[in-house]
């Protein structure tokens, strides 16, 4: 079984080393543990450190494009070299790479497709009181908004099956953390979280400049893709309050027409009138939006198969070289 530690990193020549010292060299049910440094367009010396600190593959973008483009990118990378488990780690140096063997045991034994690591909330001595608030009060939305067990939603420290990694499709540019629990709640996939240390701050993140900034673009990630995959849900709810409200302004038109005083209450009527009409069109919408979400899951079951196929293809070349080689005199 081979682990694969994919380290995206932009500007990180200062802490890389450290990250890259602090990953196991052995764990136990793992034949294999190799090192992907994703450096995405860093203008320092990120690409060197990696490979003096003992990186096995080292994929380098010829621009900065994003924390969310970058997993992708490694996450393509791992399957084709043949990972059985992904393990996501910062570059930052915030995780400890020694609790990379509390993430992949539960891949090992067979007992989930994602494991994302806990920070521990209010129980972190690194984080200030506001970021273990938001921390908090974000991954308890998150829950009960997808019906997961999972206690820190944007921990990006997390462990990945290869058929869970191969079934995953990022296409947010912010962040890769919340798309991928939306997408694996909508694919019934076993998503757990375990308890993981974390090293001091070192540095402001780069991802976000300001609070409010992050909390905007978490929000409006978290609406696009459960749209996106819950799209029924989203309209049917929209829909059904739409008419709800525009229903009562006609109850009350109606209970001034059966008291002759119609005629001066006409607003109650076009205004309820105008909210049911809304509120039929976003039923529609919401069942076009259904029907394109099935289209979406047969492509996107027809890539799984399509990956899958080639993924043998592979593995029946490697096999007739291997053959070739040993009949050779």
């Amino acid at each position: 079984m081979k682990l694969i530690v994919q380290i995206p990193c932009y500007n990180e020549d200062g802490n890389l080393e450290d990250v890259i010292n602090a990953i196991p060299q052995k764990i136990a049910g793992l034949d294999t543990i190799e090192v992907l440094v994703i450096d995405d367009g860093s203008t320092d010396n990120t690409r060197a450190v990696a490979a003096l600190a003992g990186s096995h593959h080292i994929i380098s973008n010829t621009s900065n494009k994003g924390l969310a483009r970058s997993f992708h990118i490694g996450i393509e990378e791992c399957l084709r070299l043949g990972a059985d488990i992904i393990v996501n780690i910062d570059g930052d140096n915030q995780y400890r790479g020694e609790d990379i063997p509390l993430l992949v045991q539960p891949l090992i034994d067979g007992e989930g497709d994602i494991i994302v690591g806990d920070r521990g909330g209010y129980a972190n001595p690194h984080f200030s009181f506001l970021k273990r608030s938001l921390q908090v009060f974000g991954s308890f939305i998150i829950r009960k908004m997808l019906g997961l067990d999972i206690k820190d939603a944007v921990s990006g420290f997390r462990a990945i099956s290869r058929n869970a990694a191969q079934q995953i499709n990022i296409v947010s540019e912010f962040s890769y953390t919340i798309e991928m629990l939306v997408q694996a709640s909508a694919k019934r996939m076993c998503i757990k979280s375990v308890p993981i240390r974390t090293n001091p701050k070192k540095r402001e993140s780069r991802l976000f400049k300001s609070i409010p900034q992050f909390l905007f673009l978490s929000v409006t990630t978290l609406l696009r893709m459960y749209t996106m995959y819950r799209p029924l849900r989203v309209f049917f709810s929209l829909g059904g309050l739409a008419i709800l409200i525009g229903i009562l302004p006609i109850i009350r038109f109606l209970n001034f027409y059966m008291q002759g005083a119609g005629d001066g209450h006409m607003q109650s009527l076009i205004l309820g009138s105008t909210l049911m009409t809304l509120g039929l069109i976003i039923l529609l919408v919401g069942l076009i939006a259904d029907l394109i979400n099935f289209n979406r899951k047969l492509t996107e079951k027809m890539l799984y198969k399509m990956e899958r196929v080639d993924e043998k293809l592979n593995c029946l070349k490697l096999s007739d070289k291997d053959d070739s080689n040993q009949e050779k005199p």
